[in-house]
């Protein structure tokens, strides 16, 4: 019987893009998770009848399951396939908005919007990005970066609804009816996603577009090797400290917009609170295609300079603005244009560190950093803000970190990686 390569298949290119567009819904179908949050924060506080930082807990469970077990949640998904996985994925998701609907207690609201929901958006997060940096190693920062808008771009089309909803019906049934459209629209996509093909199985001119593009490994590493590698933990900590700042402005925002006295003022006839929000998912959404697409052409650490730079002026112009409701709007918007882009940027970089053949897991180890900055962005954040009585010092060590991790990708990063990849070029011929 004759058999035609798949590096022939003419059809490979234009599935790829049908695998972008569903990995692109099925984020959509989470985020609200995540960059809604703050809208239920003040309802389950008065509800429960707790503090802030008790309530910010969930968040922290949330990004800590979602991030923490990524690694377990790749591994699985590289063995048992994209399509049941990210299935279960978007039935935990939206099962959580439900349940979390009818608790009465913290315990309750831990496990069902922090577990059940951290487990669901996690199983989808790191699945579709493992998929996109698997089905384009030519351009692996764009689709990186568009699915992972996605999950910013996602809460636009929720956030008005689910304000109005909240001030109209109340939150429980606002988590109820959300939940079931969360759920439902993540399982019907889920079912469209495939495998992506092994590297040596693509088409020839992406494979050569690849290497042109940007410095690319082409060797595998198992995740075990990548965690003996400097690199790996530099970009850990580098991830982290960005984390850490955009996840307090998205789980604070309510909090310290009330503080500034902003919250309800009408900019363009609209309330500040749920504009800024629906700006900011838009910038967090166009900023990781965007800065993905400048870094295959200028590097990914020139590029990481450039945002992070542009974040950290961001938070210190808003905290400097802070009473002023229009320059509160404007300027979160450009917080996050400067920070979402993080979510293209790392696992890009990652893959064309430690190659393609184990991304999804590898990836994994990298997303735990994300939980690391929920922790310190959200209750550890809150918990400052209680002790000190004052935003400053919070916008202040977020400004910090965002400067120190634009000097460590141009000043550290970039010259580990060509060492890395010169001390591969140098083992290659003891290999041979």
């Amino acid at each position: 019987m004759n058999t035609v390569s798949p590096v022939g298949d003419s059809r490979l290119p234009h599935n790829r893009w049908w695998q972008l567009v569903f990995g692109l819904v099925a984020m959509m179908s989470i985020s609200s998770s995540q960059y809604v949050w703050t809208l239920f924060v003040k309802p389950l506080q008065s509800s429960l009848d707790t503090s802030l930082a008790a309530i910010q807990v969930t968040f922290s469970i949330f990004v800590v399951l979602q991030t923490w077990l990524s690694p377990l949640q790749g591994y699985l998904i590289q063995k048992f396939g994209p399509r049941l996985l990210i299935s279960a994925g978007a039935i935990l998701t939206g099962g959580s908005w439900v349940a979390a609907a009818y608790v009465h207690d913290l315990a309750g609201l831990y496990f069902s919007y922090g577990v059940m929901g951290g487990l669901g958006t996690g199983i989808v997060y790191v699945g579709i990005v493992g998929l996109m940096v698997q089905w384009f190693p030519d351009k692996r920062g764009l689709a990186t970066g568009l699915v992972a808008a996605g999950y910013g771009f996602g809460a636009i089309l929720t956030t008005f609804p689910i304000a109005a909803m909240i001030k109209d019906a109340g939150y429980a049934h606002t988590l109820t009816v959300f939940g079931i459209v969360i759920g439902l629209v993540g399982l019907v996509v889920a079912q469209g996603l495939r495998r992506a093909p092994k590297p040596l199985e693509l088409p020839a001119y992406i494979v050569i577009a690849a290497s042109k593009a940007v410095s690319q490994s082409t060797r595998n590493y198992t995740s075990g090797e990548m965690l003996k590698t400097p690199v790996f933990w530099l970009l850990f900590v580098m991830m982290t400290m960005m984390s850490t700042g955009g996840l307090m402005v998205i789980s604070q925002m309510g909090a310290f917009a009330k503080d500034f006295g902003v919250s309800d003022v009408l900019v363009f006839g609209l309330a500040a609170l749920p504009l800024a929000l629906s700006i900011d998912r838009f910038t967090n959404g166009l900023t990781r295609p965007f800065f993905g697409w400048i870094s295959d052409h200028i590097g990914r650490e020139n590029t990481m300079a450039v945002a992070f730079m542009l974040e950290a002026a961001a938070i210190i112009m808003m905290l400097a603005f802070r009473e002023n409701a229009v320059a509160f709007v404007l300027l979160s918007g450009v917080v996050f244009f400067g920070w979402g882009e993080i979510f293209s940027l790392f696992p890009s970089t990652l893959t064309d560190i430690f190659g393609t053949g184990n991304a999804t897991t590898n990836y994994g180890f990298l997303y735990m950093a994300q939980g690391v900055g929920a922790i310190l962005g959200a209750p550890v954040a809150a918990l400052l803000h209680e002790t000190t009585h004052s935003w400053v010092p919070i916008f202040g060590i977020v400004s910090v970190m965002d400067v120190a991790t634009a000097l460590l990708a141009l000043f550290v990063l970039k010259s580990w990686r060509k060492r890395m990849a010169s001390e591969r070029i140098e083992m290659a011929p003891a290999l041979a």
